[in-house]
C-alpha cells in the first residue's frame, strides 16, 4: 500500500454519501421540523461573521477526520518496516518519517477537533441566546388567559430544557454524529480499495445493524423518557405552586398534605426513571453484542489473510486499528443518538410554546395611541371569558379628561374585567373601548399601556430591591427621581429607616413588606411612570381602615389633574368621585354622584347602608 494510493482513494470517497431512506414516521417529520426551526439561527441571514465561523468549523472537522484516517495506515506501514529493521542490524535507519507522520496525524486530529469546537462555540451560544430571548418575549406577548391556565414552573422548565437541548443537539449532531458518518464512509472506501470488498461489507453490515438496533430500542426508550419528563414537570410545578403559597399552607397547617401530594408526583417519576434505567441496560448489552460480533469476524478474516500470505502483519494491525478507531465513536453514537432524540423532544416543547398564537395582537401597520386629554369611553361593551357565560352585557360609560369615575358592585359583577379590557389583556366581544376617541384595538398595545397607570389590589413586587421596584415604573430613572416618587407616596421615611435603605430586598412577591408598604411602593412606581390615565383596582380593599385612609389620601393626590377610573369594594373610598357606576350582573343599573344615589334609595343606597353597619360587607 502507498500514501499516494491512499490519497487518491480518499479524494474519490469525498463524493460518496451514506445511504438514506425516506421515513414517513410522524415523529421523524416532527424532528425534522424542529431541526429546520433551529437551522436559521446557525446560519443567520446577513451575519457574515457567524457564517464564516460555521464554514471554518466544518473545514476543521474535515481536516481532523482526514488526519484520523491516515493514522492506521501510517501505523501499519511502521509495523511492516520493523522486521526488516531488525535484520539490518543496529546501523539501520529508523523509519523516522513514518513515526513522525504517525504522531503528527494523531496531534492534528485532536488539534483541529478542538479548534473546530472553539470556532463554533460563539455561533452555538449566540443561537441559544437568540432562541431563549425570542421565546421569553413571545411568552410575554401571549394572552393573560394563557398564563392563567398554565403553571409558571412548567413554562420555565420548558425554556430551561429547551435551551440546554440546543447545546446538546449541536454538540452531538455536528461534532459527533456527522464526523462519525464521514469516518464510516471513508473507512468503507479504504477497506474496499486497499484490502477486500468483504472487509468493507462486514464493516458496513456491523455498522448498519448497530445503528438499526440503537434506533429501534431508543425509539422505545424515548416514550419512557417522555413519561419520566412529564412526571418530573408535574412534580416541579407542584413544588413551585406549594412554595409560592407558603403562607396559605401554614395558615391551614397543611404541610403534610402538601408533602403527600408532592410524593405522589415523585413516585410517578421514580417508577418512570426505573423503567428508563432498565431499558438503558438492554440497549447497552445489545450494542456490545453487535460490535463484538463484527470485530471478531473481521479479526478472523485478517488472521486468515496473514496465514495465506495475502496480508501482512501491518495490514492486520491497520484493520484492527481502523475497527477500534471506528467502533469508539460508534459506541458513542448510541449515547449521542439518545441525547439527540431527547434534545429534539425538549426543543419541540419549547418551540410549541412559540407556536401558540397570541389572543390579542396589533393590527398590521397599527399606529401609536395619541393621548390629548385622556378621555376613556366604554361603548356598549360586551364580553365573556367563556362564550357560555357572559360577564359584561352592553356596558357604556365615559370618564372625561381629568375626572374620576368609580365602578362599584358585588363580587362577580364584572368590575375587574373592565380594567383588563382597558389594558387590552382581552379584546371585547362587542362594542368598543376608546381612549380620546381611538379604538384601542386599532392602535399599538404598548402605546395603550404606556398611557395607563395602575395601583392594583394585590401589589406583586419583584424579588429585588426597593429601588428596582420603584424604578420599574420608568426604567432608567435617576436615584433622585426615585426618591422623589417615594416621598410623594409617603414611603421615603420608612425606606430611609431600614438598614439597607433603597437597596433593601423585598422578598419574593414583596413578602417582606406589609400590605400598606407594598401599596405605597406601587403608588411610587406609578408616580414615576406619570401616565395621563390612572386605574385603581380595589387598591385599598385588603388594608386595615387606618392604612386605607392614609393610602386613599395618596391616591387622591396622585389622581389630581388626571383621568381616573376607580374600581372599589368599600364605598367610603369613592364618595368624592365625579360619577359612580353601579354594576350588577354585568350591567350598569345605576349611575350618579354619591349623594344622588343615596337619596335615590336604590341598589347603591342599599349597599351603602350595609357597609355603614359592616364596613367589610360585600358591596
Amino acid at each position: 500500500m502507498s500514501i499516494g494510493r491512499l490519497h487518491s482513494v480518499i479524494c474519490e470517497s469525498i463524493s460518496m454519501s451514506p445511504p438514506s431512506t425516506a421515513s414517513t414516521d410522524a415523529s421523524a417529520r416532527s424532528d425534522w421540523q424542529t431541526i429546520r426551526t433551529l437551522l436559521p439561527y446557525l446560519w443567520p441571514t446577513g451575519d457574515l461573521k457567524s457564517r464564516s465561523r460555521v464554514v471554518l468549523a466544518m473545514l476543521c472537522m474535515l481536516i481532523a477526520k482526514f488526519a484520523v484516517i491516515y493514522v492506521p495506515i501510517l501505523f501499519g506501514e511502521a509495523i511492516d518496516s520493523l522486521p526488516g529493521l531488525a535484520e539490518a542490524g543496529p546501523m539501520a535507519a529508523l523509519p523516522l518519517g513514518l513515526i513522525l507522520a504517525y504522531g503528527g496525524a494523531r496531534v492534528a486530529s485532536l488539534a483541529f477537533g478542538e479548534l473546530r469546537d472553539a470556532i463554533f462555540a460563539s455561533v452555538g451560544q449566540s443561537a441559544i441566546r437568540a432562541i431563549a430571548l425570542e421565546t421569553f418575549r413571545h411568552l410575554h406577548q401571549l394572552s393573560l388567559r394563557f398564563h392563567l391556565e398554565r403553571q409558571t414552573g412548567g413554562l420555565t422548565r420548558f425554556i430551561e430544557r429547551g435551551t440546554k437541548a440546543i447545546d446538546t443537539l449541536l454538540r452531538f449532531t455536528l461534532f459527533a454524529i456527522l464526523p462519525t458518518i464521514i469516518e464510516i464512509v471513508l473507512v468503507f472506501a479504504l477497506l474496499w480499495s486497499l484490502l477486500d470488498i468483504w472487509f468493507a461489507l462486514v464493516t458496513i453490515t456491523t455498522v448498519v445493524l448497530y445503528i438499526t438496533y440503537t434506533i429501534l430500542v431508543t425509539s422505545w426508550r424515548i416514550r419512557l423518557r417522555r413519561r419520566m419528563n412529564e412526571a418530573d414537570q408535574r412534580a416541579n410545578s407542584r413544588a413551585v405552586d406549594s412554595l409560592l403559597n407558603y403562607e396559605t399552607v401554614k395558615y391551614f397547617g397543611n404541610e403534610e398534605h402538601e408533602a403527600q401530594r408532592f410524593d405522589v408526583s415523585l413516585r410517578r417519576y421514580e417508577k418512570a426513571a426505573v423503567a428508563n434505567g432498565q431499558s438503558l441496560g438492554l440497549l447497552n448489552v445489545g450494542q456490545s453484542f453487535v460490535v463484538s460480533g463484527g470485530l471478531t469476524i473481521i479479526m478472523i478474516m485478517a488472521a486468515s489473510g496473514i496465514a495465506d500470505g495475502s496480508m501482512s502483519v501491518g495490514d492486520f494491525v491497520m484493520v484492527n486499528t481502523y475497527l477500534i478507531q471506528l467502533y469508539q465513536p460508534l459506541g458513542f453514537f448510541g449515547f449521542a443518538y439518545r441525547e439527540i432524540k431527547q434534545a429534539l423532544v425538549d426543543m419541540e416543547r419549547m418551540f410549541d410554546l412559540r407556536r401558540v398564537t397570541p389572543e390579542v395582537e396589533d393590527k398590521p401597520g397599527a399606529s401609536a395611541l395619541v393621548v390629548s386629554g385622556g378621555a376613556v369611553e366604554f361603548e356598549n361593551v360586551e364580553f365573556g371569558y367563556d362564550p357560555r357565560r357572559p360577564i359584561l352585557g352592553g356596558v357604556s360609560f365615559t370618564v372625561p379628561p381629568g375626572k374620576t369615575v368609580a365602578v362599584v358592585g358585588p363580587s362577580g359583577a364584572g368590575k375587574s374585567t373592565i380594567s383588563r379590557l382597558l389594558f387590552r389583556f382581552y379584546d371585547v366581544k362587542g362594542g368598543r373601548v376608546l381612549i380620546d376617541g381611538q379604538d384601542i384595538r386599532d392602535v399599538q398595545q404598548a402605546s395603550v399601556r404606556a398611557a395607563l397607570g395602575i395601583v392594583p389590589q394585590d401589589t406583586v413586587l419583584f424579588n429585588d430591591t426597593i429601588t428596582y421596584n420603584i424604578d420599574y415604573g420608568h426604567p432608567g430613572s435617576t436615584q433622585a427621581e426615585i426618591e422623589n416618587a417615594a416621598r410623594l407616596a409617603r414611603i421615603h421615611d420608612f425606606i430611609a429607616a431600614t438598614p439597607d435603605g433603597y437597596e433593601t430586598m423585598v422578598g419574593e412577591r414583596g413578602l417582606k413588606l406589609s400590605g400598606g408598604e407594598k401599596q405605597r411602593v406601587a403608588i411610587a412606581r406609578t408616580i414615576l411612570k406619570d401616565p395621563p390615565i390612572l386605574l385603581f383596582d380595589e387598591a385599598t380593599s385588603a388594608l386595615d381602615t387606618e392604612t386605607e385612609q392614609a393610602i386613599q389620601q395618596n391616591l387622591r393626590e396622585l389622581a389630581q389633574g388626571k383621568t381616573a377610573l376607580v374600581i372599589a369594594h368599600r364605598l367610603s373610598t369613592v364618595v368624592d368621585a365625579d360619577e359612580i357606576l353601579v354594576l350588577e350582573a354585568g350591567v350598569i343599573v345605576e349611575r350618579g354622584r354619591h349623594r344622588e344615589l343615596v337619596a335615590r334609595g336604590g341598589v347603591y343606597a342599599a349597599m351603602w347602608a350595609r357597609q355603614q353597619e359592616d364596613p367589610d360587607a360585600d358591596a
